[in-house]
Parts: C-alpha cells; sequence; structure tokens
C-alpha cells in the first residue's frame, strides 16, 4: 500500500486552508510578519506540494512598520473558489483587520484588499445556494457580507463558541447535504489545541456539537506530533474526505521544544452518522488515491532568474534599493538598510527551514561590506555567521545577552560560509576563541547547529544548541528562518544551497 509523509508542508507554514477545482488543490497559510505574505500552494494530490506564489506579493496590498512585532501581521488566512474566481480572507493583526483579496487565476494577480468591518481574527468564507456570502471569525460569529465592496449586510450573529475550551478560533463553514457544519480550534495553539464542530440547517444556526466532540486533539499524549488543530476539510474528486490541520514535531528533553514552528500535516476523514470522524494523525498514512509528485526543489539557487522564487521572505518588507539580481548577473546582492539584525529595518533575505537535519550553504563576496548566514527567529533570538573586515566571526543574540563566539581571519574575496543542523543530544566541542575548544556537554535541546568557514579545508567554528531557538524559549507563532543578511554596505551571494538529510522525504 502506497504511503505517504507527514507533514505534507514542512516548516513554518500554519493555519492551512485548501480548496479544490477540478482536480486541482490550492493551500495558503499564515506569514505573520513576513513580506511577501500568504504563501501559496498548488497539488494534485494533496501529499505534493509547489509553492507557486505568494498572495499578498506588493506593498500596495500589504507590508508591516518597524513597530509590527514579531508574530504580528498576517493571521489564519481562508482560500475558496466561488463563481470562477478565487478569494482568499484573512487578517492583519495590528494593522486594517480583516480584508478580502481575490483573482480570475491562482498565479495572481491578486487585488488590492477590500476591507471588512468586522471584528475578529481568522475570518471565513462560504456561499449559500442564492449567493449569499457568508463571513465566520473567532469568537465564534458569523456576518453576511459583500465580498465586493466588504460590507456587512446581517449580523454578527454569535452562533456556537464550542465545547467551552479557550479560544474558540479557525471556524469553517461548509455545507454538506443539508446540513451546515461550523468547525472550529479550540483549547489554543499549544498542546490542548483541538478541533470540535457542530451543525445546523441554516449559517444562523442554531448548532448542535457533534457527539463525540473534540473530533481531534492529541493532547496528553505522547505520539510525536502534537498540538493539532486549526484545521480545513476538503473532498477529493473520488468522494474521499480529508482535513489539512497544523501541528507541531517537538524534540529534545522535557518539556520538549519544537523548532521549525507549526506545520501542515494531512489526515484522512470518514464520515460516520453525518459527522466527520479523524483518528490520530500519524507519520505515514495511506495515500489518497491520487499520486501526482512534483520534482523535488533544487539544493541550489544560483540566482540567474529575473525575480527571486517565492520561497523568499523578508521581515516586514523588502524595500527596492535593498536587493537586487541585476547589479551583478547570477549574484544576489544585498545593500544594508539597518546595522544589525538585533532591530526591525535590517536587510535580510531567507528561507524556512522545513527539515530536522539539514546543511545550508552560501558563497559571499563580502566587499567592504559585512553580512552573512543568519538562523532566526526574531530580532532577539538568532545565530549568524559573518564576514567582514577580513574576519569571520559566529553571533549569537539570546534575549537580551548578544555574544560573539567565534572569529576567524581569512583573505579577501569570496568565501563559503555553511550551517549545519541536525538532530544531537551532545553539543559538540565548541570553538570559543581561534584555536580554543570548549568541553563538549549534554544539549538537551532538539539539535546542535554548527557553523563553518567552507573550503577545500573547511573549519569548524562553533557549535550552538539551538534550543535557544526555539518556540518554548523565543515565545510566538513562527519558526526558524535561516537567510542572508548585509548590516554594513552592500554584499553579494553567487548561490545559496539548502540540503535535507539523506533520508528526510519530507
Amino acid at each position: 500500500m502506497r504511503t505517504y509523509a507527514n507533514p505534507v508542508i514542512g516548516g513554518f507554514h500554519p493555519d492551512p486552508s485548501v480548496c479544490r477545482v477540478g482536480e486541482d488543490y490550492y493551500a495558503v497559510c499564515s506569514s505573520f510578519e513576513y513580506f511577501p505574505g500568504v504563501p501559496l500552494f498548488h497539488s494534485r494530490d494533496l501529499v505534493h506540494w509547489r509553492q507557486i506564489g505568494n498572495v499578498l506579493d506588493r506593498p500596495g496590498q500589504w507590508y508591516a512598520t518597524d513597530g509590527t512585532p514579531a508574530s504580528g501581521g498576517i493571521y489564519a488566512p481562508t482560500i475558496r473558489y466561488h463563481d470562477g474566481r478565487f478569494h482568499v480572507i484573512t487578517t492583519d493583526v495590528g494593522g486594517r483587520g480583516n480584508f478580502l483579496v481575490s483573482s480570475d487565476r491562482p498565479h495572481g494577480p491578486w487585488s488590492d484588499p477590500v476591507p471588512i468591518a468586522l471584528e475578529g481574527i481568522d475570518p471565513d468564507l462560504a456561499w449559500d445556494d442564492d449567493g449569499s456570502c457568508w463571513c465566520a471569525v473567532s469568537g465564534v460569529r458569523v456576518a453576511r457580507i459583500d465580498p465586493e465592496t466588504g460590507a456587512v449586510l446581517e449580523g454578527p450573529i454569535p452562533v456556537w463558541s464550542g465545547t467551552g475550551m479557550q479560544h474558540p478560533e479557525a471556524p469553517h463553514l461548509y455545507r454538506v447535504g443539508e446540513w451546515w457544519y461550523l468547525m472550529v480550534a479550540e483549547g489554543g495553539t499549544a498542546h490542548g489545541h483541538s478541533v470540535s464542530i457542530a451543525r445546523a440547517r441554516s449559517p444562523r444556526g442554531p448548532y448542535e456539537a457533534a457527539p463525540a466532540n473534540p473530533i481531534l486533539s492529541h493532547r496528553s499524549t505522547d505520539l510525536p506530533i502534537q498540538s493539532t488543530g486549526h484545521a480545513d476539510l476538503v473532498s477529493a474528486p473520488d468522494g474521499t474526505w480529508w482535513m489539512l490541520l497544523l501541528a507541531t514535531r517537538p524534540r529534545g528533553y522535557f518539556p520538549e521544544f519544537h523548532v521549525l514552528g507549526r506545520e501542515t500535516f494531512l489526515t484522512p476523514v470518514e464520515w460516520v452518522d453525518g459527522w466527520p470522524r479523524v483518528g490520530p494523525v500519524r507519520e505515514r498514512h495511506p495515500a489518497p488515491a491520487a499520486w501526482r509528485p512534483v520534482e523535488p526543489p533544487p539544493v541550489r539557487d544560483d540566482f540567474d532568474t529575473a525575480d527571486l522564487a517565492p520561497h523568499w521572505i523578508s521581515p516586514r518588507r523588502r524595500p527596492d534599493g535593498s536587493w537586487s539580481l541585476k547589479e551583478r548577473p547570477g549574484w544576489l546582492t544585498l545593500t544594508a538598510t539597518g546595522d544589525t539584525l538585533d532591530r526591525p529595518g535590517h536587510t535580510f533575505v531567507g528561507r524556512r527551514q522545513q527539515h530536522h537535519d539539514c546543511r545550508v550553504a552560501v558563497r559571499v563576496d563580502p566587499g567592504p561590506g559585512r553580512g552573512g548566514l543568519s538562523v532566526r527567529m526574531d530580532e532577539a533570538h538568532h545565530y549568524d555567521i559573518e564576514i567582514g573586515s577580513g574576519t569571520v566571526s559566529v553571533l549569537a543574540r539570546i534575549g537580551p545577552v548578544r555574544q560573539c563566539l567565534a572569529r576567524h581571519r581569512v583573505a579577501s574575496g569570496e568565501v563559503t560560509l555553511t550551517v549545519d543542523i541536525c538532530t544531537a543530544d551532545v553539543l559538540p566541542p565548541t570553538v570559543i576563541a581561534e584555536g580554543q575548544e570548549g568541553a563538549g556537554v549534554r544539549a538537551g535541546g532538539p539539535d546542535t547547529i554548527t557553523f563553518s568557514l567552507g573550503g577545500s579545508a573547511p573549519v569548524r567554528l562553533a557549535g550552538l544548541d539551538g534550543r535557544y531557538l526555539s518556540t518554548q524559549v523565543a515565545t510566538g507563532f513562527t519558526g526558524r528562518v535561516i537567510g542572508m543578511y548585509a548590516t554594513e554596505g552592500t554584499v553579494a551571494f553567487d548561490w545559496f544551497d539548502y540540503e535535507p538529510a539523506e533520508g528526510d522525504d519530507r
């Protein structure tokens, strides 16, 4: 029997929403403070996904200011297809609130935002047989809206707030047969996360709760997948039903740490006595009938295209003049807009870490500038390998503490900087100054992050405990992002490699 591996979209891709158009599936996820926002994926089988763009891909639609905190910005989008047009509704937390964009094509261009005058987060869209458009928000309340103008035509109406757990949110309305189903997340997005459902004859209610609520939760279990919730349902052409949801994969010793953020998982759904039934979410499941693999992304980005690939993101915004693929053809050049990664406003272009064990490397020409490669959670939690003024340094920022852990002199010109991330129980000896090593200690965290200077004779500079770049330490809703930066002058990058460890098929 063919099986698939979870997660189906690895790394910091939380709050998934999915719709089907014929044999094609489209999914979106939260992006928070990162620009471009709302990554958009395509699949033909629900298992193999390819990012085809970002819904919010120009500053005229959305960008964050320096005052937007880490884990602020764009929350929990919903994607739906109706009457020949795609719609995505989402929330700009701390900004314009709820808004909707639309497009005739999933690849875009997507429209300018239409504000929706409803309080609450995690907005949803559903259409009735008479063409009425319904929007549900956290709480949970529903309202009839005009998606063209954003006007609220009726409501909001309080309908159902789950089974009594905290934070009833992520509502999704579905018309299945003669019933309207309202599915919500509750219990918070951490270990208590769960999915519950109710049904009514009308979007307005009254709703009756499923007798087996919550229909999904991994709380108080020893399963390797935790924090299951914030789900969306979709039917396949063969009549089977499936659920996309977020979950985490914690590692290390108690209390365990997850570093990739909340990821997107897939699990089968059965309908029994008029209610969806969901079993535990496993690392492997029997696959859907359709099986349409896609080519894995290349290990190397040579920066020889006209624009950046859609998986490249930047904190808050990516202003013109801070980056270029034309200034030095075949290279990505970054121009500093801030002198430190410790404050908003810096120049950074990165991608999500999607595998627990991976290697990242860049070929960089710093010229007279300063920059390098950073493993980032936020401004107060990042590890960096940096080159400038003929010295390669390894820097760690953990909360209020910033420390240089290693320095190594290099000749002028191009160098290769490498980061290796692997699961380990022992933190290897760390070079704390040139030519000196400290004793290995038990890490206890989820992984070890090792920084090296590449070349014909690689030089390992430092190995750091990964727990300090985890959600449990940094807090927030995002995961690690690994990327290139410039904090002085202009720094050029010839290529960027991201390579999962051998045998990791996620």
